[in-house]
């Protein structure tokens, strides 16, 4: 568990731009299960590709598409265990992977950028495929 003077503007970096934060399993539940739409769910990490690609990929896909996700949501692996838990139960048969970034459609997993196709690729990159994926599905 890292402690939360840590994680906090790590927290801050996409709940600053609209994400709810998910933090029990009850909250992960009412948002993939109840909500229709578009959901787009990051599961948040400290490390440095989530730092220099996923999340500010994931803010300039958000920014830039025409069409976006109903919802935008993030649960913080490594600090919020159990709703990082429960979200990955969402997101099978991938295994657990942060970070990562998932669209729901009506409850549905629709898409999934799993870490290994986070590391090596820029923010632009992640910002691109994210557009692409925004079209298709939202």
């Amino acid at each position: 568990m890292y402690p939360e003077h840590l994680v906090a503007p790590m927290r801050t970096d996409l709940t600053g731009v609209g994400f709810e934060e998910l933090r029990n399993p009850e909250e992960v539940e009412n948002l993939l299960e109840k909500e229709e739409g578009t959901t787009l769910l990051v599961i948040n990490s400290v490390c440095g590709c989530a730092a220099g690609a996923a999340r500010p990929g994931v803010k300039k896909a958000v920014a830039l598409s025409a069409k976006k996700p109903d919802n935008l949501a993030t649960v913080f692996a490594g600090v919020d265990k159990e709703a990082t838990a429960r979200a990955r139960e969402y997101t099978l048969p991938y295994p657990p992977s942060s970070p990562s970034i998932a669209l729901f459609k009506d409850g549905e997993l629709v898409h999934f950028i799993e870490r290994h196709h986070i590391e090596g690729r820029n923010a632009e990159m992640i910002a691109q495929h994210l557009v692409q994926v925004f079209e298709e599905y939202c």
